[in-house]
Parts: C-alpha cells; structure tokens; sequence
C-alpha cells in the first residue's frame, strides 16, 4: 500500500521541459547559475500518480516500453536502455522490482534518483530531461520511477552506440537498421552523426594533418599531431574517449581513407555519365561510378567533365565552330561556375536520404547536377527563394571546412545565385532548377 495517494514532494524531482521554459519566460533574471537552475527544478510540484496504473503496469511486465530493475548497479548498461526507450517513443524504468514483479524497494531513493539525473545529464547525447518520482509504501520501502520522453533523436552513448528497443529487450543497432531509422526521421545534422564501425585508423592523417598546417598556430600544443584528440576536441569531428573515438559522418567524408570512405558512407558515391545526345534515353559513352573523400570526389568529377568538355574562363576565346562538321562540338562552360557547381552538390547534399544517388550527366549541350535534397518543406516556394541565396543550410560543418583553400580546393566562394548569374551571362541561356521527388536538378547549358 502506499503511505499517501501523492508521491512525496519531498523524495521526488519533477523535470519537465515545458514547465521549466515558462518559469525562465516568466523570471526577471535573463540568467541563471547551475545552483540556482536546480533549485528551480527542484521546487517545481510534483503530479499526482496513479497507484492503480503503476500497479497494473508492473503486473504486466517488461515490454517494448516498460522494464522493471532490482537496482542501479551499472550505470552504463543503465544509460543504455535509457537510450533505447527514448529511440523507441519513450517508454518507463521502474527501479526496486524483482524479474518476479515483487516489490523489493531500492535501498536510498535519493541516490538513486541523483545518479540518474546524472546519467541522463552526462552519458547520454544529446542530454535527457528525465521526469524521476521516488514512491515510498506504508512497509518502509521505496521505488523509483524514471519516465524517458525522447524528444531529440537520435540520442547516443558518449561514445557513439546508438541502441534501440525491440519487445523487453534493448539492442545496438546494425548500420542498415540506423541507416533506415536515420533516414525516416531526416535529422537535420545528419552530418554529425557518429558512423558505425569507423575508427581513427580510417582517418587519411596526410590529408588532415595538411588542413592542419595552415592553422598551425592555433593548435593546442597539447594535443598537437595526435589524430583522435585533434579530430573530436579541436575540429569537433568524433565522439568517444581519449583513446578510443569514433569519428561522424562529416569526418569520414571530408577526411577519410579513399578506400574506405563508400564502405562506410556508402551513399557518398557519386556517379558521372557521358551521354551521346541530349537526355538520358541516348548512348551512353561512359559512365563512371567514383567513390573517396571528398576532395577525391571533386577532382575526379572536375576531371571527368573537363575530359569532354572545355571549361574556360572568357566566352571570346570558345573554339571557332565548323559547319556541317559529322563530329559534335564540345559543350563550352564557364570553368569557375562549374567548379562551383560541383563543389555545392558534394557539400549540400541530403545525407539523410539513401535512395537518391549525386549524379553528373553531362551531354552534348548541357551539363546535369541531380542531388539528393528532401522535397517536403522545400518546394515550392524555395525553388524561387534559392535563386536569390535563401536556402536551407544543409551540412555547414562540412561546408565551413570544404571551402576553405586550406583543405585543397582554390577558389570556392561563389553562392548559387553567382553560379546562376556568370552562367546565364557566359551562355546567353538561363540555368534550370527544378526540386522534385527529394532531388536537386541543376541543369547548365553550353556557349
């Protein structure tokens, strides 16, 4: 039986997300100390409980949103499930309670209570706001009620393991389940997730510690020239310990192994095709799929379009054309407008979607750049809005960090829009956009 039907206040912390905003909206202090912050969490009232529903719940077992424990005794096995439930739609933690659904009781309520708003605070990523209620019975014993509300997925372990819930069990998910999970719900920052499987030995040390050199001056002598530290302190590309970090998306495609870069990412292929006419349904000359960082990605495709096409700086100096010629002239573009080009769909493009590949046509006249971008919030009033350098940031991390010249490409600065106007102004012919189907198509004519 229960001492009272209310959960007492006094053994109780209450966390709500909503609640907490309103009392910061409503405080005449812009703000506050970690001290005082808590003490606001801690003052907030606690609701009332069910005892009828608690009860029936623990009657019922574990499930896919329910698990039942004795005790706190491994608090990473702890931040674990807790991960799980709050991937899985979020679900409860009952602490005290045998695998025979007795009530046991845990032996202090309170440091129970303490080390799991400390889990949630400092071994979850991103951090939980946990609601916590410690129920105390007429008998003297006490249980722990933890309620995971997962808000932000994907959460992770601090050092990258993403788990996810399956019936009463927890499970680390397989790179092809986070894929998919990852792809339904298109978190903006896919950039920042940790890849699976990877590790500092995928890092191509000659092409980051050259990125390096030229900041010299401002790396930490501390952790100068030691890969895992400068990867997740310095750059913010990895998560983990100091001995064992697991580097993120961004970190493999920007700095990764060539041969390891498509095993890892394999969406980050991309593929060119040369095609003899003017649209998909002609002979295909040669078709190319090519995989790597990507600063490998863009000198291979900036050397594919220049094999067949002659990218110059000044219109005046296109080749003289011969009439009734049987051999078709080469398709003449602006050099810098294409490199820019390129550069835009290896750095924007929608790593949160698999079923949609980069891919540069090029045919007689024009060249195609089809990329992966979610269509839903994007169309149709953005197709007009990019046009005039209002888009949705997508990937800034790699983005800050691709244009720089320091990491090996000249001479990347120009904005859509620019791209959109040097074209226009060099063909005489206006670029195409279109936004259709989670693709990006740009679509720019010859001289």
């Amino acid at each position: 039986m229960f001492q009272s039907d209310k959960v007492f206040n006094q053994n109780s912390v209450f966390i709500f997300e909503q609640m907490t905003r309103r009392k910061f909206r409503n405080s005449h202090n812009s703000t506050l100390s970690a001290r005082s912050y808590q003490e606001l969490l801690a003052n907030i009232p606690t609701p009332e409980v069910s005892r009828t529903e608690l009860l029936r719940l623990i009657r019922g077992g574990e499930d896919t949103y329910f698990e039942l424990k004795i005790k706190l005794s491994n608090s990473e096995k702890i931040a674990q499930g807790i991960i799980a439930l709050a991937n899985t739609d979020g679900g409860m933690f009952i602490f005290g309670v045998s695998d025979q659904l007795r009530i046991e009781g845990v032996e202090n309520a309170i440091t129970v209570r303490d080390e799991l708003v400390r889990i949630c605070r400092e071994e979850i990523f991103p951090p939980l706001v946990p609601l916590i209620n410690c129920i105390a019975f007429d008998n003297g014993r006490q249980i722990v009620v933890l309620e995971v509300v997962g808000k932000k997925p994907p959460y992770r372990t601090r050092d990258g393991r993403f788990y996810m819930r399956f019936g009463a069990e927890k499970r680390e998910a397989t790179r092809e389940e986070l894929s998919v999970w990852l792809d339904e719900i298109r978190p903006l920052f896919y950039e920042n997730i940790p890849v699976i499987g990877s590790s500092e030995k995928d890092i191509d040390d000659g092409l980051l510690w050259t990125f390096a050199k030229a900041f010299e001056d401002e790396i930490d002598s501390k952790f100068a020239w030691e890969t895992n530290e400068f990867l997740r302190k310095d750059l913010l590309l990895a998560v983990g310990s100091n001995e064992e970090i697991t580097p993120t998306t961004a970190a493999i495609l920007l700095f990764g192994k060539n041969d390891r870069v498509a095993e890892l990412v394999p969406r980050s292929i991309v593929h060119l095709t040369r095609f003899g006419g003017e649209n998909i349904e002609s002979q295909i000359i040669e078709k190319s799929v090519v995989s790597g960082n990507l600063l490998t990605l863009f000198e291979q495709a900036l050397r594919f379009a220049n094999r067949y096409c002659d990218l110059i700086d000044d219109k005046t100096k296109t080749r003289p054309k011969v009439e009734n010629s049987p051999v078709q002239a080469r398709g003449t573009y602006h050099r810098k407008s294409i490199r820019e080009a390129i550069a835009n769909a290896l750095m924007h493009r929608d790593l949160a979607i698999r079923d949609v590949t980069t891919r540069i046509n090029i045919f007689d006249k024009t060249i195609e750049i089809l990329n992966p971008r979610r269509t839903n919030g994007f169309v149709p009033p953005a197709s007009k809005a990019i046009r005039y350098g209002i888009t949705q940031r997508i990937n800034p991390q790699i983005a800050s960090i691709f244009s720089k010249p320091e990491y090996g490409i000249e001479d990347l600065n120009g904005s859509l829009p620019n791209i959109l106007r040097e074209t226009r102004e060099f063909s005489g012919k206006r670029t195409e956009i279109y936004t259709t189907n989670d693709e990006f198509r740009l679509k720019i004519y010859s001289n």
